[in-house]
This record gives C-alpha cells, structure tokens and sequence, in this order.
C-alpha cells in the first residue's frame, strides 16, 4: 500500500464517519423538538448541546481541524471570525430590542 493511499483511506475514513456522526445528531435534534418529555425548556438546551456537537463534527471531520500546533492558527482564525459575527448578530439584537422599547 502506497503512502498516498493510505492517506486517501484515512480521508475517506474520515468523512465517513462525519457523515454517520451529522446524520445521527440531526435525528435526534428533531426527535428533540417533535418529542419533549421535560418540557420546552430541556428540548431547547438539548437542541443546543446537539448543534455544538454537530459543529465539532463538521470541524474535525470535514475541514480537518484539530489542536495540532500546524492546525492551531486556522482554528484561531475561525474562532476569531465567529467572535466578529457573534459581536454582529448581539449589536443588531440590542440596537433592535432599543428601538422597540422606544416605540412602545
């Protein structure tokens, strides 16, 4: 077996079981919302911790990311972007939620 396709085994290995990992937390994200035996509130947090999950998955099965010293400065990179969009997203709830009250 050559170096190179030991390599493409892995990948493939690697996607795999991403896949099955994001197929499976997405049915029990909806099996979470369909099927709420402790009320709402428990569904919400679990919907959460399953989002998280599924956003691990896609990090280290598909774009490969992991605390390896060489991999570190890209998952710095996007750590630091969703840090931006974050600070976006709560400055637009706030400036929103601001101009409600002021209307009401």
């Amino acid at each position: 077996m050559k170096l190179g396709e030991a390599e493409h085994r892995r990948e493939l290995r690697s996607y795999y079981w991403g896949f099955a990992g994001a197929v499976v937390l997405t049915a029990f994200s909806f099996l979470a919302a369909l099927w709420q035996p402790f009320g709402p509130f428990v569904a919400y947090c679990g919907l959460g911790a399953f989002a998280v999950a599924q956003i691990i998955v896609h990090f280290r099965c598909f774009l490969h990311l992991d605390l390896t010293r060489q991999k570190r400065e890209d998952l710095q990179l996007l750590l630091f972007t969703f840090l931006i969009i974050a600070i976006m997203i709560a400055g637009t709830v706030w400036i929103l939620g601001s101009l409600m009250d002021r209307m009401m």
